[in-house]
């Protein structure tokens, strides 16, 4: 059987640059700089899902680059959109700027130009700690400097043309009476509420009436204002069935991802671009949005998020890459009680890519160390930087809250995990400490457990129980597990797994007594 190609470094991403590749050669297009884009949006509090955007076209602006061309990506912000709700936990006020471009709203915060430019800023501070390079262009100046009006003008020329189309091909019918396109109203400066209903092409402006629409469920009554907008001047957007398509061919766009929430848009937009534009669509990968853990869809508006902001109160940047990078397809559930289990991982692939563990698989060899280099935006590190078990720190993070760092760091040499001190080991502490202290809850884990393991963990439970303190614990769980015909190396696999919710840790004996005898004793109990 032939052996199969390996693409770059083995991955999806590199799988991807490749088809893209291919696809410009077969267009004939130039590759000079391939350009990439992510649509950052503007009108709620920016969470994980928002970032992979942006990570993902990123990972494959890398791929490019190592396969020897140029690219950039292109961090696009759509702050001129306009505002539909109001997100979960801001002012009542802003109800007043339903349908206003969140760019002239002001910032409820108080620290930002606008409502817009401070949540681009929450998301452009995520990608910074990431380590993310972009170039960073904003909805309101690319309106504001022309940089679309020729694009504008094309579509608006052929918009009964393309009202068809949309009603084709995703059903959506009102663009066959009004144009793809909102001025903002002169009067009330909302947008939505501004419906154009004709285009002047000899003198590029368009006819307005300032009416009611629907935002969601809730109707929106414009002022009634009737307007004439100059599209070369005056402020407007694009409608999303359009817009990415005129954004594609100003910026010479080559690749972006999208979400499978916008499918419809992108389905339309790529036949705007190929037919009206004439600009070939660019390569495209669909990948399935996060779900909170209740199953819910992460929603700026619900406030049901989990921020970059927040997440790195308790992880590491790698351990988003990771999470962003590992896969592309299938839906996922993320919250803050998957990063123990990501740092972790993350620890594994580094044992693999230094060699410390063998994989007996060649081609997941590559992959695996190909994500690895992806995780750390191919700059990995040259030697494996210390590294300790994030649970075992959450544990002692519960148990040492003052002057944690030195205190943890003291048991760590003590239980001979650690050498000495080091800044890597003392961040990971007040990241492990953060999440003690805000998230004090047992891991839980399947565990597997015979009827001779449960013996064995029902006599250590109840030496544990008892006042008494055995003079050497460690000998004692070893003569346990011996005399229930349990192999001591499986005994203590299966108390880690309890205790720490990993298959390895420090000297057990030492660590049961820091824990606490008693809160181990119960912790058993409840596997029993």
């Amino acid at each position: 059987m032939e052996e199969q190609k390996t693409i770059g470094r083995g991955t999806w991403i590199d799988k991807l640059a490749d088809e893209l590749l291919q696809r410009e050669k077969s267009l004939g297009r130039s590759t000079g700089t391939i350009r990439v884009e992510s649509g950052l949006g503007a009108s709620g509090i920016p969470h994980i899902g928002s970032l992979g955007d942006a990570v993902r076209a990123y990972g494959v602006k890398l791929a490019l680059e190592d396969m020897g061309f140029k690219s950039e990506l292109i961090a696009y912000s759509d702050d001129l959109d306009g505002l539909r709700k109001i997100p979960e936990g801001l002012p009542d006020w802003l109800k007043d700027h339903i349908a206003k471009p969140v760019s002239f709203i002001p910032d409820p915060f108080g620290c930002h130009d606008s409502y817009g430019l401070h949540m681009s800023s929450l998301l452009l501070d995520g990608l910074d700690k990431l380590g993310i390079k972009y170039k960073f262009q904003r909805g309101v100046d690319t309106y504001k400097n022309g940089l679309l009006k020729d694009q504008i003008h094309t579509i608006l020329t052929n918009s009964k043309k393309i009202g068809e189309k949309i009603a084709e091909l995703v059903g959506q019918e009102k663009y066959q009476e009004t144009l793809p396109y909102f001025p903002v109203c002169a009067n009330c400066g909302r947008l939505y509420t501004a419906i154009a209903y004709e285009y002047l092409p000899d003198e590029k402006k368009i006819k307005y009436k300032c009416g009611s629409t629907t935002i969601g469920s809730r109707v929106l009554d414009g002022c009634g204002h009737d307007g004439i907008a100059d599209i070369t001047k005056d402020m407007g957007k694009l409608a999303w069935k359009v817009e990415f398509a005129a954004r594609w061919q100003a910026f010479d766009i080559r690749f972006e991802a999208y979400g499978k929430d916008i499918m419809d848009s992108v389905k339309v937009n790529d036949w705007v671009a190929d037919e009206i534009l004439g600009f070939p669509h660019p390569t495209h990968v669909k990948y399935e949005m996060f779900l909170d853990k209740g199953g819910k869809k992460i929603s700026k508006s619900l406030g049901n998020v989990v921020t970059s902001q927040a997440w790195l109160k308790y992880g590491t940047p790698k351990s988003i890459l990771l999470l962003l990078y590992k896969r592309i397809t299938g839906t996922r559930e993320v919250g803050f009680e998957d990063i123990p289990a990501l740092m972790e991982e993350y620890h594994e692939l580094e044992n693999i890519y230094f060699g410390k563990i063998k994989l007996d698989n060649k081609a997941k060899t590559i992959k695996t160390r190909g994500l690895y280099e992806y995780v750390n935006l191919l700059n990995p590190p040259k030697t494996q930087p210390p590294y300790v078990n994030y649970r075992l720190l959450i544990q002692l993070g519960k148990i040492f809250r003052e002057d944690r760092v030195a205190r943890v760091t003291k048991k760590l040499i003590e239980y001979g995990t650690i050498k000495e001190t080091s800044k890597d080991v003392d961040e990971l502490i007040a990241l492990a400490g953060n999440y003690a202290d805000d998230f004090d809850r047992p891991s839980k884990v399947e565990v597997q457990i015979d009827d001779s393991a449960k013996k064995a963990l029902t006599e250590l439970a109840n030496v544990l129980s008892v006042d008494n303190e055995p003079a050497d614990l460690q000998n004692d769980i070893y003569q346990i597990a011996k005399s229930n015909g349990v192999q001591p190396k499986d005994f203590f696999k299966i108390l880690y797994q309890i205790i720490l919710a990993s298959d390895r840790g420090p000297k057990l004996g030492p660590f049961i007594l820091d824990i606490g005898r008693k809160k181990v004793a119960a912790s058993i109990s409840e596997h029993i």
